[in-house]
C-alpha cells in the first residue's frame, strides 16, 4: 500500500538542502531546488569536488512517503555537457545515488506522518 508524502515541497527542499551536504564527501556541493512540473520531485545539482569540475543533475522523485526514485538528468565537465558513459562518472552517478537515497532515508521522520 502506497503512502503519498504529507510534506510542501518547499519544505521538502529546506529539509534536503540543509541534511545532503551533510552525506556527501567533503568539498562536494549540492543545490536542491523543487521540481516545478511535479510536486512530488525535487532537483538536485551535485558539484563534485576535485579538479575536474564535474556537476552532476538529478530529479528525485517520491513514489511514496519512504522510497524516492532518482533518475540521472545530466552530466556536465566544466560547464559542457559531457558523457556519463564512462566507467569514472558512472561510478560517481552510483555514488552520488546512494548519498540521494540515504538522505531520503534520513528525511523520513518529516516525510512519514
Amino acid at each position: 500500500m502506497s503512502s503519498q508524502i504529507n510534506v510542501d515541497q518547499t519544505t521538502l527542499v529546506n529539509a534536503w538542502q540543509e541534511r545532503l551536504p551533510t552525506i556527501l564527501k567533503p568539498g562536494d556541493h549540492a543545490e536542491v531546488a523543487a521540481d516545478e512540473r511535479d510536486s512530488n520531485a525535487i532537483r538536485i545539482h551535485i558539484g563534485a569536488a576535485g579538479r575536474q569540475e564535474y556537476s552532476f543533475d538529478f530529479q528525485c522523485t517520491y513514489v511514496d512517503s519512504r522510497e524516492v526514485r532518482v533518475d540521472l538528468v545530466d552530466v556536465e565537465r566544466d560547464g559542457a555537457t559531457t558523457d556519463e558513459r564512462s566507467e569514472n562518472i558512472q561510478g560517481m552517478v552510483g555514488d552520488y545515488t546512494r548519498h540521494i537515497h540515504e538522505c531520503a532515508q534520513a528525511l523520513q521522520q518529516i516525510t512519514h506522518h
